[in-house]
């Protein structure tokens, strides 16, 4: 049975509701559930591997000039 891209997330699951598979066990091989989604398990393994060497690119946070704030205040 070839299940659902996505849970629906009605209370009583389908029959191809990618939860419900996973519950009983009869998912394809390499693949799994994260998020309500059904996903590959090489693209979770890739992203856990990437993240942990620590390289995670993120906005970093400016302090703002608080002497230009009172200067516009006065």
């Amino acid at each position: 049975m070839k299940p659902k891209k996505k849970c629906c997330t009605s209370k009583p699951r389908c029959r191809r509701c990618p939860i419900r598979l996973l519950s009983e066990g009869k998912l394809p091989p390499g693949y799994t559930v994260r998020k309500r989604k059904l996903v590959k398990v090489d693209r979770i393994l890739d992203a856990v591997l990437s993240d942990e060497g620590g390289t995670r690119k993120g906005k970093k946070n400016k302090k703002k000039n608080s002497s230009a704030k009172a200067s516009m205040a006065a």
